[in-house]
């Protein structure tokens, strides 16, 4: 009984995912295609999500105590492979479970040639350890463009981290000291650890 609580705790936490929230992911979220390319979609959204070129941002909830991302654009119509994709932020580490906020300002990464108007495709990739795993976003980027009051404020962190990039730059984010966040798995496993140690 105790090897058998200890093992579905063990599953879960190496199951453990990141869901995007913001701009909206290419379709629902599907556990089991997150390690393929766009989380097994494969065409584009049909209503593109308007972005701006200047102050955005996108959101993810972590469901990892400790992981690294990156962000990836394509510029074709309908990217359909890795290779589309060109990387235009670089690999971060972040700590921490819950939602993240992380600033993207488009004109200022190493993509050129992006203007008003333009279709573009964005990809997310996350690793928790366990695996990499992907979504994506298609987007309508726009000039002078501010998102609404309603987007913006869900750009909140639920916990303290600390991030660095490739570059080995770090800056701290959070907006309560005292905050803190418990994904479901994380939840889950927190309550099969005490009762196989209780039942120990």
């Amino acid at each position: 009984m105790k090897f058998l609580l200890l093992a579905a705790a063990f599953a879960l936490a190496a199951n453990a995912h990141f869901q995007l929230q913001f701009p909206d992911p290419r379709g629902a979220f599907n556990e089991d295609n997150e390690p393929t390319f766009c989380d097994g979609y494969t065409s584009v959204a049909q209503n593109r999500t308007d972005f701006p070129l200047d102050s955005g941002f996108f959101s993810l909830n972590s469901e990892h105590p400790q992981w690294t991302a990156a962000v990836y654009l394509s510029t074709s119509s309908n990217p359909t492979s890795f290779d589309d994709f060109e990387q235009i932020v670089p690999f971060f580490e972040l700590k921490g479970e819950g939602l993240f906020c992380l600033s993207l300002n488009l004109s200022s990464t190493n993509a050129t040639g992006l203007t008003s108007g333009q279709n573009v495709t964005l990809q997310f990739l996350y690793n928790g350890g366990d695996d990499q795993l992907y979504q994506c976003s298609d987007l309508t980027l726009l000039g002078n463009f501010s998102l609404s009051q309603s987007i913006d404020a869900t750009c909140t962190n639920s916990t303290n981290s600390t991030n660095s990039t490739s570059s080995g730059s770090s800056s701290s984010s959070g907006s309560d000291p005292l905050a803190s966040s418990l994904s479901l798995s994380g939840l889950i496993v927190w309550v099969v650890g005490t009762m196989a140690f209780l039942f120990m």
